[in-house]
């Protein structure tokens, strides 16, 4: 890594000072928005609306203070993603997974790794991707003296592309475990495959990421094979799945943000309610009142989960499988009813805005195919049930990388 320093553009964000980091995303989000319909269309990689969130300083957001960052606490970096998430979800996506590969630096690292990579993430302005997906055995590790050599292939690689770093997690046979990883994504070997093809999610960059007889040195190896995981280092599919709570939520509250603004401004009421305004109709007002107490109390939820996180974050080593255990139960109930909240809204909104609201110029749909792409993730059905069985027996959840 070079010590090149990285100056955020000064005019990205309308003149918002860098110490209001929502009022930075918030910015960032209106002018993501503005493009965000035709790019949902269009698809394909969002390089300059990528180098836009890069020139907010937005990614250094979760960084200590010490490596160079802001220091923010995981509230303000979840509501950051939330504010991306109503205008764009897949960038939001994308920004939510460069943040998560500094969690795992921050939880998997030695103290030498995380000064190392954090603070020339900090200064160089550095993107990060993801190609750890867990359930994708297909990337060996064949250790070496002084490192391992990796082959194969990672599919669901979010924010691979353009990306400037990568996580990788890979098999190790020998060990019969796997390891986890970082690697410069222009090393020699590594080849991303931009070849993401869902319905929704379009410009999350999630191809798949090939290995071909790259070297991974030990220095860059954040947990070995056989190394188990501290209760603090398990909080990593914690991060992730929180992310994918406030993804669920902005998309939530962008699609009753847009419902309710076409409403009152284009809605006409039904011949039959004796009203004037559609947004007078006591009926489409009943149905508000349905859909708001599906967003409320996931947003309630969403904070309170990000508090309990960044409680045990801060017990550092202190923290205790128990206390892990809840904060995993906090979690799960806020992703389970984020996911009902946006598949709900993205729905039924059009039940409310009318014929008129599904013209392709809206761009309405894109709120349930995004949605419904993310919220297939893993099985919301599991989250019930570790619910279901703490609320039962008082059990938390065993760790996993999706519990």
């Amino acid at each position: 890594m070079s010590a090149t320093l990285f100056r955020p553009a000064s005019d990205t964000t309308a003149g918002v000072p860098a110490s209001d980091p929502l009022g930075v995303a918030s910015a960032l989000a209106g002018r993501l928005a503005a493009s965000a319909v035709q790019r949902d269309r269009d698809g394909g990689h969002a390089a300059q609306e990528r180098e836009w969130i890069r020139a907010s300083g937005l990614l250094t957001l979760s960084i200590p203070t010490e490596f160079g960052g802001q220091g923010a606490p995981w509230p303000v970096v979840y509501e950051a993603i939330r504010i991306l998430a109503r205008a764009d979800s897949a960038l939001a996506h994308v920004f939510g997974f460069h943040h998560l590969q500094l969690a795992g630096i921050r939880l998997y690292g030695s103290a030498q790794q995380q000064r190392h990579l954090l603070t020339a993430t900090s200064e160089q302005g550095l993107f990060w991707g993801n190609a750890l997906n867990p359930l994708d055995q297909r990337t060996t590790a064949r250790r070496g003296a002084d490192g391992f050599t990796l082959d194969g292939v990672k599919s669901f690689s979010s924010g691979s592309v353009g990306s400037d770093w990568l996580t990788v997690s890979a098999w190790d046979a020998a060990a019969g475990e796997a390891l986890i990883g970082v690697l410069p994504t222009a090393q020699a070997g590594v080849r991303v495959q931009a070849d993401w093809d869902a319905f929704g999610q379009k410009q999350t960059d999630s191809g798949n990421v090939h290995f071909d007889q790259v070297y991974l040195p030990a220095q860059y190896v954040l947990q070995a094979p056989g190394q188990a995981p501290t209760a603090q280092a398990t909080l990593r599919s914690q991060v992730a799945q929180l992310i994918m709570a406030n993804l669920y939520l902005g998309i939530a509250s962008g699609a009753f943000d847009s419902a309710r603004e076409y409403t009152r401004e284009q809605s006409r009421p039904w011949f039959a309610s004796g009203v004037d305004s559609a947004a007078d109709d006591p009926l489409i007002q009943h149905r508000y009142g349905q859909l708001w107490l599906l967003l409320r109390p996931a947003q309630v939820l969403a904070d309170h989960a990000a508090h309990e996180l960044e409680r045990a974050f801060n017990k550092g080593a202190l923290l205790s499988a128990r206390e892990r255990g809840e904060v995993a139960v906090a979690v799960a109930e806020a992703k389970a009813l984020s996911h009902r909240a946006g598949i709900e809204i993205s729905s039924q909104m059009f039940e409310l805005t009318g014929a008129r609201a599904t013209s392709a110029k809206f761009g309405y749909d894109r709120f349930w195919r995004n949605v419904r792409v993310h919220t297939l993730h893993d099985p919301i059905d599991y989250k019930l049930r570790d619910l279901g069985r703490y609320v039962l027996d008082g059990s938390v959840p065993e760790p996993t990388a999706y519990s």
